[in-house]
């Protein structure tokens, strides 16, 4: 499975997470925004995840603009942190692209790939 990470905040640190998390299973690479999105688009990547400070914005900008809204979702705002139920919604719907809050990255990219490696 090959993992691209964009989004506008702690990429590095969501890279080591997804990376830990993937069990050996799990091929990351860091882009830009831009470049992210179009990989996933273009079949190079199978999964986008991105953080930024509302969740949503920053992280999934270029994705919803590239993918439609119907293959991104945003598993937690400020406040909101991610909760399994919604994350599996999400994945079970076909979502391709993830953002959350940059404070809620390890709880995120825990259940993300615990859904993704199913």
């Amino acid at each position: 499975m090959k993992i691209v990470i964009g989004g506008q905040v702690e990429k590095s640190e969501i890279e080591k997470l997804v990376i830990e998390h993937g069990n050996g299973k799990v091929e990351t690479q860091v882009k830009p925004d831009l470049e992210a999105a179009m990989m996933l688009k273009n079949g190079q990547a199978d999964y986008y995840v991105g953080a930024c400070h509302t969740g949503g914005g920053g992280a999934l900008a270029m994705a919803i603009a590239l993918l439609g809204k119907n293959k991104c979702a945003t598993i937690s705002m400020p406040g909101k942190p991610p909760v399994q139920a919604k994350v599996q919604e999400a994945v079970e719907k076909g979502a391709t692209a993830f953002g959350f809050t940059g404070d809620h990255k390890e709880k995120a990219v825990e259940l993300l790939l615990a859904e993704l490696l199913k």
